[in-house]
């Protein structure tokens, strides 16, 4: 559950699915993928993008090891101690793998909150208070997963409100769906930063080089995309040794995965 998590950050289901499935025949349990170099998983995961998950992966599943004897914890603050786990995640996997009752709140959850709670754009952490009062006691499962669905398939960008079970109690639909629609004015609709030209795109390029090999300094700015520009390049690898993704060979000067 915490690995299809941080694989759906950011990222649709029907493109995980096989890089999830790929990942477990690689590192069946949590002590194949800490034993497993950073470079291994990183390479697992190519193509899957946003390549630090996999790091933060890697990582989580070390200290799992070592401090929680390779058992995922159940407590929201154990989990968002470790690395890459933030507020939603933490409350995912304590939803769908332990039944908890909390609810995490995606941007189709938030969809919904917003539109049905009064017609007015709510922040994350007001979504995230109106789904905390909301949730039922022992239902916390079945209660998530609906409101997952609703957004995803009738509630939304362009709602489908015939079939929405919440028709009779949504103050936005009750108001006469007034634009602007009160969602386009939360944080969680605003739309990404351009990827075309942008450092993570060049990032990408890097680490994809380095997956199949070593990459000479006077080559960085080529594997990056940007053979004009290798100042930026530069700057591209430097990041990624400090983050803990590559390192630079001493003798030869050429970058490596770690």
């Amino acid at each position: 559950m915490l690995v299809s998590e941080v694989m759906l950050q950011q990222t649709q289901v029907d493109r995980v699915v096989p890089y999830y499935e790929r990942f477990f025949e690689a590192f069946p349990t949590l002590g194949d993928c800490a034993r497993a170099g950073p470079a291994h998983v990183v390479r697992i995961w190519s193509g899957l993008g946003y390549n630090r998950r996999a790091l933060n992966l890697h990582r989580t599943a070390m200290v799992l090891m070592a401090e929680h004897a390779g058992v995922v914890p159940v407590d929201e603050k154990a989990l968002r101690a470790l690395p890459g786990i933030g507020g939603y995640t933490a409350r995912a996997v304590l939803a769908f793998a332990f039944e908890s009752d909390v609810a995490p709140v995606d941007t189709n959850v938030a969809r919904v909150l917003t539109r049905w709670h009064g017609g007015v754009g709510l922040t994350a952490a007001d979504a995230q208070a109106v789904a905390d009062r909301l949730v039922p006691s022992g239902s916390a499962w079945a209660f998530n997963q609906t409101l997952f669905d609703l957004g995803a398939t009738v509630c939304t960008a362009r709602p489908d409100c015939a079939r929405c079970p919440l028709l009779r109690q949504c103050r936005w639909r009750q108001g006469g769906m007034v634009e602007p629609d009160p969602w386009r004015a939360t944080p969680s609709a605003r739309p990404q930063s351009r990827f075309a030209g942008s450092d993570r795109q060049g990032r990408g390029r890097l680490l994809e080089a380095l997956r199949r090999g070593p990459v000479g300094r006077q080559d960085l700015s080529r594997a990056c995309g940007w053979p004009e520009d290798m100042a930026r390049a530069e700057r591209i690898s430097a990041a990624l040794v400090a983050e803990g993704f590559a390192w630079t060979d001493g003798r030869s000067g050429d970058f490596r995965l770690r």
